[in-house]
């Protein structure tokens, strides 16, 4: 599944400069070059959705200026670390804070 994942953003990255001339790093970057909040919230929410030891869909992400906020609900404690140390691999992200709440039988 990550594989074609990785293969379907080659494609992307190849195809948008040729859909009217803008560029996936122009969408992605700002001119001081740090990564586009949406940019980092939707590349958490990937790699949340393709971890097997994480329930992603009850995981909300918000990000400002770099500062990540994970809310919602996990089974347990080690998929609250799980989520939080993955959202902290993500390039661009300054903070991760949890918002996260384990709870039974979710």
């Amino acid at each position: 599944m990550l594989h074609k994942l990785l293969i379907l953003l080659c494609l992307v990255s190849v195809a948008a400069p040729a859909c009217g001339g803008a560029s996936v790093r122009s969408m992605s970057s700002n001119a001081s070059g740090d990564m586009d909040d949406a940019t980092i919230t939707a590349r958490i929410k990937t790699v949340l959705l393709n971890d097997p030891q994480v329930g992603a869909t009850k995981i909300d992400v918000a990000t400002s200026a770099g500062i990540v906020t994970v809310s919602g609900t996990v089974r347990s404690q080690a998929e609250a670390a799980r989520a939080v140390e993955l959202a902290k691999q993500v390039t661009g992200v300054r903070e991760v804070k949890s918002a996260l709440q384990v709870v039974a039988g979710n």
